[in-house]
């Protein structure tokens, strides 16, 4: 049985077989893969390009502004973060799962004060590394709170209560409204009206979840969401507003938001909600392993996705999935959390968002963005089990995703692999037999791109993909040859991770030692076997291994032809 530890051992243990050696080469299974390059269809949707965390204070630390930059690079004033607690009263020291600005108190006569200061460096953080704020308007200062005390919650994995005074209604709505409307000025101030009309706004997190997020009943968080409504476009009046970012819970509270909405006149420009998967600890011959729920996450966005195609005022409306996770709580460590560190969740993250993108397209609805809940978690021993794209600033597997899909451009074209899991069977079944070997492919210009993950629900070892790859219809310049470059995470490539238990897991890795894993967790690509191209050049035949639970991208350009001599 795995379990989570404190010391190296322990987050050795959090691993799991997704890091192991791939299997020997005879053991293989053959995919075909067919790519149409001449019938280009719709421009590429980047919904990988929102991310986000509970810690707001932790993007103005170290490693917080590393990893922002890794972000901010990948689609520079194109990637949005969201973070709770940019309300919250304190003074700006993180802990798990809460943050603090200190925005708002009242003076001794009972008049508003409003403080900036800590707000402020956050956001110029973001906007320093190409990064814009999607904000959430929340939480409740303690001075504005029904319930302000205990204000402070004093959760942590296992124990505590996440419920306090942060978390209630205001005592004054008119303060609440006059507050957003005072901050959003100060941000057209600082940051120019332009830039913060292509920010999102949205009230709140899960007020569908009492026990967690919300104190107040339904009726006072629509009443909340009016008033913050409100207050921004009072300010900014184009400015994008939305919500409710409720939990994907199988419930009706996004109907019930619709229909708020339509009836109170609140203008909502986008729609937001949450969706998550349920990985679970299974025990079987060789002790246990973790199988991922991806089929429980795709059930909970289609959900929401039917909600928001059965109203008429709303289908059209941009979607944002403002969490989309394989499970729940980002800080929280254990046993059925060990798929993180390795290629579990890279593959995992591969294989879930195209099929995202198809359970909206088959609604006829527009999924704008899909909001990965993961970031960092500052000065905690490295690798130590929270879903996060880095750790003490060094690039996960996963990340290494996100430079995948920014590479994807221009149009879709069709790619179909004949070992590629059905949505239907996947939304039922989860990935529990064959295993999933998927692919979707862009065209940009003369550029083609494919992207090929090997995913499997259980992190288990298992046999490697032999991928015959047909490529058809290539563009004229192509007839010249192709020049082919494949980007690999696997178990030894893009895998810092990997290279950490290679170390001997140290728990404070020296300059050298650090040097090693930053590399290791670059973007990585392999030697690949020439592309066979037919006689006209239209056509080509590649080959190449990928290992389970692994991830590549081939991205091929035509050859320059040599200059002609005069």
């Amino acid at each position: 049985m795995l379990r989570l530890l404190t010391l190296s051992a322990a987050i050795v243990a959090v691993s799991g077989p997704a890091c192991a050696d791939p299997r020997p080469a005879a053991d293989t299974f053959p995919v075909t893969i067919a790519v149409d390059a001449g019938d280009p269809g719709k421009p590429v949707d980047p919904v990988w390009r929102f991310f986000g965390a509970d810690e707001a204070n932790y993007a103005t630390m170290k490693d917080g502004r590393s990893t922002l930059a890794t972000l901010g690079a990948l689609s520079p004033d194109h990637v949005y973060f969201r973070t709770h607690n940019l309300l919250t009263s304190g003074d700006g020291t993180p802990a798990l799962k809460w943050g603090s600005t200190g925005i708002y108190s009242e003076d001794r006569d009972g008049r508003p004060v409003y403080d900036w200061t800590v707000v402020d460096r956050i956001f110029d953080t973001y906007r320093a590394r190409g990064v814009k704020p999607y904000v959430e308007l929340g939480f409740m200062p303690e001075a504005l709170s029904t319930r302000p005390l205990p204000y402070q919650h004093d959760w942590r994995p296992g124990s505590g209560s996440l419920r306090t005074g942060w978390a209630y209604p205001p005592r004054d709505y008119a303060r609440w409204e006059e507050l957003i409307h005072q901050w959003v000025l100060h941000c057209i101030a600082r940051y120019g009206r332009a830039d913060v009309a292509s920010w999102y706004f949205e009230t709140w997190n899960e007020a569908n979840l009492p026990q967690y997020y919300w104190g107040g009943t339904r009726d006072q968080f629509f009443r909340l969401h009016d008033a913050a409504v409100r207050g921004v476009r009072r300010a900014l009046p184009e400015a994008r507003v939305g919500g409710p970012d409720s939990a994907g819970a199988g419930d009706d509270f996004l109907t019930a938001f619709m229909a708020h909405a339509q009836a109170a006149g609140t203008p909502t420009d986008f729609l937001s909600f949450h969706a998550k998967g349920q990985p679970e600890v299974i025990a079987d011959a060789n002790g246990s392993h973790v199988r991922m729920g991806l089929n429980t996450h795709l059930k909970a966005a289609d959900h929401e996705f039917a909600a928001i195609a059965a109203n008429p005022a709303f289908r059209t409306k941009p979607i944002i999935i403002g969490e989309s996770d394989p499970e729940g709580c980002a800080a929280c460590q254990g046993p059925a959390n060990a798929y993180r560190n390795g290629t579990m969740y890279s593959s995992y993250t591969a294989a879930s968002f195209p099929r995202l993108l198809a359970l909206a397209g088959r609604r006829g609805l527009d999924l704008e963005g899909i909001l990965s809940w993961a970031f960092e978690f500052e000065d905690q021993p490295p690798f130590a089990g929270f879903r996060q794209l880095t750790s003490n600033g060094i690039d996960l597997p996963v990340m290494n995703v996100f430079k995948m899909f920014a590479k994807m451009n221009g149009r879709y074209v069709p790619a179909i692999s004949d070992h590629q899991a059905a949505l239907d069977t996947v939304m039922r079944d989860g990935v529990r037999g064959a295993a999933d070997v998927g692919s979707v492919a862009t065209l940009d210009g003369a550029s083609l791109a494919v992207l090929v993950w090997h995913y499997h629900d259980d992190d288990q070892a298992g046999p490697t993909a032999s991928v015959k790859l047909r490529l058809h219809r290539l563009p004229r310049p192509f007839s010249a040859g192709v020049v082919l470059t494949q980007y690999r995470i696997d178990p030894r490539h893009s895998n810092s991770f990997a290279a950490w238990q290679d170390m001997g897991s140290p728990l404070a890795p020296t300059d050298a030692q650090r040097a090693v894993l930053l590399k290791a967790g670059a973007l990585a690509s392999i030697e690949t076997d020439p592309a066979r191209l037919s006689k006209d050049g239209r056509d080509a035949e590649l080959t190449f291994k990928l290992p389970r639970q692994g991830v590549s991208l081939l991205v091929m350009t035509p050859m320059s032809r040599p200059a002609k001599h005069r």
